[in-house]
């Protein structure tokens, strides 16, 4: 093909990319505005992000890492969560156009696109084969584990194209040497797995911790098993130290703020009966998700799938079976290129099972002899995984929750690796070839083609935040009942209220403020919380009717009734000043 065709060719994938990523998202382009997939939920802190980023940087001229009207008075780093900055700042590029709802939706479409164009481009690298180019960033884009983080507004694990990116230029570093004299430092793949790195620290510390582990494995096993003349080798070292002096930049940009928030104790290891239950089954990477239009409420009715965001690692029947014939060409063509991908695909599969073996989302365990038992003051034992000696033993390894996502760099290679099989059938006419590619195409579609989403949330102020907004009151928002203060949608609300604000999206970290009132203020009305609420500045409580007849329902708050709690209001002196859309706004008696 000729280098003008190349060029052609290669915006009709820009464009093949583009119109899966309409499909697979459908009807999202007709709701780009101010509709968001799904309920609200983590996507609404992204969207603030958003603005608050666009807000803080472009009409404020501040730190926006450095958030003081949340958590207030105490203020809030936003380090405590995953910040994806790699993904803002794509999201400010679109927020010059539209809203940051608008912006939010287009970097998640985007980031459809860029996985299978980045995919496709490091595969026919590989291979030398359009085709297979095509096939592997077809699947890779269209994975169920990225629909399901789609529908669960999880825009930083939806910024899955840096991983090809790093991984095309890792696979070109470790490659062996096809002559003894053709030992020289690999500039090019070190500088790209360097930025491929550095973007997936900036867009998901997850991918980013989980990337060197599965990185630093395929080294080991292909320098020190496969390789061994590499350890004598200066170009090999000098390449090597070009790549951690290359990532450096970005990943002390990315890094640093996590890493102080550690040191000063503000992320704390997990609880492992917390981090035990996102432990990934053998079941998860067989099972089709439960979004697809044929066989996905099926799948939903029949086995469980309560967690079903995280556990939905389907590598596709398709895909699968393509990767298997490839890994089953005979011949020294592609050898260490397979040999890569079934090692990552091992020690991805083996870690995003976690630290002990599950199946159908329950834990294996074994029923213990009698004497044992009583021994051991129990019945059953848990079959332990290598995940749970990094649990407990490797560096910030304790402070993962979701091991689950690790699966991402299998299906990554599964994905690359079904390209493979095109790429070996050998070269037959045109025609075969492409009626080849085309099937294929269309099987992995149609085993990962989800059905049209129906459910889509409105985003948008409330009344009672306009109202707010013009209030000349300076102090803060508490809502009510208080574990409100924690949900995402409190944070976004700031956007437009423009008032500070207790709570904030604290997540696995809540603040030490947080955890300090929030017995006294599951009481409010009381002289106690009051008390509370003035030493914090409060001048605005807002008592969410709906959630608290919810929270008298479960028992979650001391009240027998709605009229309970505002007749005690009323008792306290606290000024009743309206109710908006099912939003009553209570102010001190001394705020004026």
């Amino acid at each position: 093909m000729s280098e003008k065709k190349q060029r052609k060719f290669d915006w009709l994938v820009w464009l093949w990319f583009l119109c899966l990523a309409i499909i697979f998202t459908r009807p999202l382009i007709t709701k780009m505005g101010n509709e968001i997939a799904g309920e609200i939920g983590d996507n609404i802190y992204f969207i603030w992000m958003i603005g608050w980023v666009k807000k803080a940087l472009f009409k404020l001229g501040v730190n926006p890492m450095n958030v003081w009207f949340l958590n207030y008075p105490e203020g809030w780093n936003m380090a405590h969560t995953e910040i994806t900055p790699a993904q803002l700042a794509l999201g400010q590029i679109f927020a010059f156009f539209g809203s940051e709802t608008f912006a939010y939706n287009a970097v998640m479409l985007l980031s459809f696109v860029l996985s299978g164009v980045v995919t496709f481009y490091w595969v026919r690298h590989l291979t030398g084969s359009t085709a297979a180019g095509l096939l592997s960033g077809t699947i890779f884009s269209c994975l169920p584990y990225r629909q399901a983080h789609y529908l669960a507004g999880h825009l930083n694990l939806s910024g899955t194209q840096w991983l090809p990116l790093f991984f095309w230029g890792w696979f070109d570093l470790l490659k062996p040497d096809e002559k003894t004299q053709d030992q020289h430092i690999r500039v090019k793949p070190a500088l790209m797995a360097a930025v491929g790195l550095g973007l997936t620290a900036l867009t998901s510390q997850y991918y980013f911790f989980m990337m060197v582990i599965a990185a630093g494995f395929q080294m080991v096993w292909m320098v020190l098993i496969h390789q061994r003349d590499k350890l004598k080798s200066t170009a090999f070292w000098k390449s090597f130290g070009s790549f951690i002096l290359f990532s450096l930049p970005l990943l002390i940009i990315a890094e640093l703020p996590f890493l102080q928030l550690a040191g000063a104790g503000g992320m704390p290891d997990r609880d492992w009966g917390g981090v035990r239950m996102y432990s990934a089954g053998l079941s998860d990477y067989l099972l089709p998700g439960t979004t697809h239009f044929l066989f996905g409420k099926w799948v939903g009715s029949h086995f469980n799938r309560d967690i079903w965001i995280e556990g939905t690692l389907y590598a596709g029947f398709a895909a699968l079976a393509l990767f298997l014939f490839a890994m089953m060409i005979r011949g020294k063509k592609y050898r260490w290129e397979r040999q890569m991908l079934v090692t990552g695909i091992v020690i991805a599969v083996v870690l995003s099972m976690g630290t002990d073996l599950h199946w159908n989302a329950k834990a294996v365990e074994l029923t213990l002899p009698g004497f044992l038992a009583e021994k051991l003051g129990r019945e059953t034992m848990p079959i332990l995984l290598p995940g749970f000696f990094f649990f407990k033993y490797f560096p910030f390894f304790a402070k993962l929750r979701a091991m689950m996502r690790f699966g991402i760099f299998a299906l990554l290679f599964v994905a690359a690796g079904a390209g493979f099989a095109l790429a070996g059938i050998g070269k037959s006419t045109e025609r075969r070839q492409s009626f080849l590619a085309a099937a294929a195409l269309l099987l992995v579609i149609l085993d990962f083609l989800p059905r049209a989403q129906t459910s889509f949330s409105a985003v948008s102020a409330r009344p009672v935040d306009s109202w707010l907004a013009q209030q000349e009151a300076e102090g803060s928002v508490m809502r009510y009942p208080f574990y409100l203060n924690d949900d995402q949608a409190g944070t976004y609300y700031t956007l437009y209220n423009e008032k500070p604000f207790i709570g904030g999206f604290f997540n696995a970290f809540p603040t030490d403020q947080y955890q300090r009132i929030r017995g006294v203020m599951d009481g409010f009305p009381s002289e106690e919380s009051l008390k509370l609420a003035g030493d914090l500045d409060v001048s605005f409580f807002l008592v969410e009717e709906d959630e608290l007849l919810r929270a008298i329902a479960d028992g979650t708050v001391p009240w027998g009734s709605p009229d309970e709690l505002y007749g005690a209001a009323d008792e306290l002196g606290l000024r009743y000043e309206g109710i908006f859309d099912g939003i009553r706004v209570y102010t001190p008696a001394d705020k004026e």
